[in-house]
């Protein structure tokens, strides 16, 4: 599922004369990106960006660092100051000003795949032809690549399995040597997918949350 939609530029949000915000602000309405800091890699929603700075919410509490960097789907990353923060939106501004309209129409070097966290989870790989010990390389809302020693072929149906997700049903994409590339058949929403990825990363920014 593609979670970029319409873009436009909005001229009633432009900062007025003396606003050290500067620049006129452009809306994206769902722009998928994460947010990568010390206390891991959590999903955010882009919802306006200038040349100086940006704003996203995530569906979560926010990260605690001061400084992180925002990372596209295609790769591309920015270092970030917080500048405000409350519940799940927060405003940054950019270490240095950007080209707007290269954040916006991310440039692909490489075909467009869906949002990877960088996550590593010990799980159990599970089959008719029996079931290994295996690690997460990183994971998406649609499949993961993992590392695991035992020998599955392509196109095989395999269950994986920890403590923190319930037993997932894949098929096996691609391998090389002890890498494999999974398909899940039960996909994560994107709200599910950045609960799931907080919570396993840093639990305790869910400490005080209400929710």
């Amino acid at each position: 599922m593609e979670y970029t939609s319409g873009l436009a530029m909005n001229e009633e949000n432009s900062a007025p004369p003396g606003d050290q915000r500067g620049a006129p602000r452009f809306t994206s309405l769902i722009r998928a990106a994460k947010l990568v800091c010390g206390q891991g890699e959590f999903v955010c929603v882009i919802r306006d960006v200038s040349a100086t700075g940006v704003s996203v919410r995530t569906f979560h509490p926010l990260p605690t660092d001061k400084t992180v960097a925002l990372e596209l789907q295609n790769g591309e990353s920015y270092e970030l100051q917080l500048v405000r923060g409350e519940g799940c939106e927060a405003s940054y501004k950019f270490d240095r000003p950007i080209v707007v309209e290269r954040l916006i129409h991310e440039d692909w070097h490489y075909p467009k795949r869906q949002l990877r966290l960088n996550i590593t989870l010990p799980l159990k790989v599970s089959a008719l032809t029996g079931s290994a010990e295996a690690v997460t390389l990183n994971i998406s809302q649609q499949g993961a690549r993992i590392e695991c020693d035992a020998v599955f072929a392509i196109d095989q149906r395999v269950t994986i399995s920890c403590e923190q997700l319930p037993d997932i049903r894949c098929k096996v994409r691609w391998r090389k040597d002890s890498n494999y590339g999974l398909v899940f058949e039960d996909t994560f929403s994107l709200r599910e997918f950045a609960i799931f990825a907080a919570q396993v990363q840093c639990p305790v920014l869910f400490q005080n949350d209400p929710s």
